[in-house]
């Protein structure tokens, strides 16, 4: 049996991690029980996670980072790693291991949802369940997302691999304050977590629990009918002091983004990618191609707005989506790295493929939009020897397709079937 390849948690997340378990799988008892009984999460001791040998055969596999067609194809996985993939001629087929029958089907690795919020098992679980076998988490308000990530490095069917953010570095932080009891001190603060001693705070809090990156933020939301998004609530200033103590713990910064002189205040001040990000100009553009800074632009969420029954969030919506595309080709055109993210949040997971659609209607060719949620996604989440592509020492993480996603996208949406760790669910 095969592990995660990344550290395990410290002694003090372990005893700690407790409370944050408890939130993310309360009131989820059936999503848990709905796995197999080889799935179910061990009740004592940190085991390895449940990993399987399978041999998928008989599919058209594409490979995302070439482009590359192999019609009968198979792709052999043991203890959840690929071992190997190619044309049936050329790829050895052992006997005795399980076999998929994926003739008819195209075979893709799992996708990568980079921006995503995941607060209980349930979410975890339908996330898998509509293609994103990986995912960065946009934060949570009490460390769901760090359980949630331990929970797939245990039971690897019942949520994605997770980069897990821990919680929003964000002025009011509300009722995160009762997520650690070394947050308790900032509710003293007259205008909130805004000191350089309160931003650090709040990110030694995180890297003590855990998280693998930091998410914070340079404007209000766009979700809030009554928050102005181009209003900016943090400085260059503050979110250098932001970066900066990630940088100390190793990690990098997403940043929550809107108007143009936030987002180039937060590229400039070092962030690893730059989420939302509307109104985004050539300048910063520009900038983040030098830096090599991500762009996460969540179009999903963006035209998830133009639905909402709250006149304000609609018309939002119908004014920033077509600005947020021209953006995301000006991004693609300069060279900018692009990765797709739903900002899924609220109990309703949105499939990342059709934030890929999105993509393309952006401008994007298919493929360079797949990219985006295979392995352009997983560069950002430093899985590129992991996830993304369906190739030697890559985990054996697969979704099956009634036809080519490169005549139409929208397959991408409803995989009709998902392998997650050698494991058909």
């Amino acid at each position: 049996m095969c592990v995660e390849p990344s550290e395990p948690p410290s002694s003090r997340l372990t005893r700690r991690g407790v409370l944050a378990a408890s939130a993310a799988l309360a009131g989820t008892a059936a999503a848990l029980t709905a796995a197999s009984p080889a799935q179910a999460i061990p009740t004592a001791g940190r085991r390895p996670a449940r990993t399987a040998d399978l041999v998928v055969e008989g599919g058209t596999l594409l490979d995302p980072a070439t482009g590359d067609v192999t019609e009968d194809a198979v792709v052999v996985i043991r203890d959840g790693r690929v071992r190997a993939a190619g044309p049936r001629s050329r790829t050895g087929v052992p006997a005795g291991v399980p076999r998929l029958d994926a003739h008819g089907r195209w075979v893709l690795p799992g996708l990568i949802d980079a921006h995503i919020h995941l607060n209980t098992a349930a979410e975890a679980r339908d996330a898998v369940a509509k293609g994103a076998t990986s995912a960065r988490s946009g934060s949570t308000n009490f460390y769901q997302d760090i359980a949630v990530r331990e929970l797939a490095r245990r039971s690897p069917g019942l949520a994605p691999r997770l980069r897990a953010a821990g919680v929003f570095v964000t002025p009011d932080l509300g009722d995160t304050l009762l997520a650690d009891p070394e947050l308790t001190s900032l509710a003293a603060l007259k205008d909130g977590v805004r000191s350089a001693d309160a931003l650090r705070h709040v990110v030694r809090t995180n890297l003590t629990r855990g998280a693998d990156v930091i998410k914070t933020r340079v404007n209000e939301r766009a979700g809030l009918p009554d928050q102005d998004p181009l209003a900016q609530v943090y400085s260059h200033a503050q979110l250098s002091e932001v970066v900066a103590a990630a940088r100390r713990g190793g990690k990098g910064v997403l940043c929550h983004s809107y108007s143009e002189k936030g987002c180039h205040d937060a590229v400039t001040a070092g962030v690893r990618s730059l989420e939302h990000g509307v109104f985004v100009g050539e300048r910063t553009l520009h900038e983040m191609r030098r830096r090599g800074t991500w762009f996460t632009p969540t179009l999903t969420a963006v035209s998830g707005l133009a639905a909402s029954e709250d006149p304000v969030l609609a018309e939002r919506g119908r004014t920033y989506l077509p600005i947020l595309k021209r953006a995301v080709r000006a991004a693609h055109d300069l060279g900018v790295p692009l990765a797709a993210g739903t900002d899924s949040s609220g109990g309703t997971v949105d499939p990342v493929g059709a934030e890929v659609e999105l993509m393309h209607a952006a401008g994007l060719s298919p493929l360079d939009a797949l990219r985006t949620a295979t392995t352009g996604a997983a560069r950002l989440l430093g899985l590129e020897g992991t996830a993304g592509r369906l190739t030697p020492g890559h985990a054996g993480d697969l979704i099956l397709l009634d036809g080519d996603p490169l005549a139409d996208l929208s397959l991408l949406s409803a995989p009709a079937r998902v392998v997650r760790a050698g494991v058909p669910l």
